[in-house]
């Protein structure tokens, strides 16, 4: 698909998230001077922003993916959520930087931090492009985020459900977005 906007209510214009992603890289390179760095790119809304990101960080860095199941089990009135992730990365004395195309409840990113540090991260920071701190559900900060949003549902950039222009280098509402 093109990159003409025209028929799409734009939130975050290519460029913006550009600049901002250089931005976030500088940041997290100085942060980490002479350190390396896990990225750990949480699919399927990272993997744009993480690629993007990474090549905006100038000190070592590697990159891997994960992709969270998140399963519920209904007992009566009680839901319990039971997540997983594959594959298993290998955290032992790593600075990890998990990167989130968008950080909502925060319950899966919650678990993959908690998770690093019992098996021994030298530290774990939280890196999301959207930060919609208004549905979040357990205690967690982006280290470093990149916009703020409100509940609209948004697309592109990696964003949205699997039909939808995930493919597009801007940020849009998409009102109708089933996830």
């Amino acid at each position: 698909m093109a990159n003409d906007s025209g028929n799409y209510q734009v939130v975050i214009p290519e460029i913006e998230l550009r600049q901002r992603i250089v931005s976030l890289g500088r940041q997290i390179s100085e942060d980490f001077k002479g350190r390396s760095i896990l990225c750990v790119g949480v699919l399927e809304n990272g993997f744009l922003f993480a690629a993007d990101l990474v090549r905006a960080i100038t000190c070592d860095v590697s990159c891997q993916f994960v992709m969270p199941y998140v399963h519920e089990i209904h007992e009566g009135n009680v839901t319990t959520k039971q997540i997983f992730y594959a594959p298993e990365i290998d955290v032992q004395g790593r600075h990890i930087l998990i990167c989130e195309g968008i950080l909502s409840t925060g319950q899966t990113t919650e678990f993959l931090r908690r998770n690093f540090q019992a098996r021994g991260a030298a530290s774990v920071s939280v890196c999301s492009l959207l930060d919609r701190e208004s549905d979040r559900r357990v205690d967690l900060q982006s280290t470093y985020w990149g916009f703020r949003v409100g509940p609209q549902q948004l697309a592109g950039f990696g964003l949205g459900a699997p039909a939808l222009e995930r493919n597009l280098p801007f940020i849009f509402a998409a009102p109708d977005m089933r996830a």
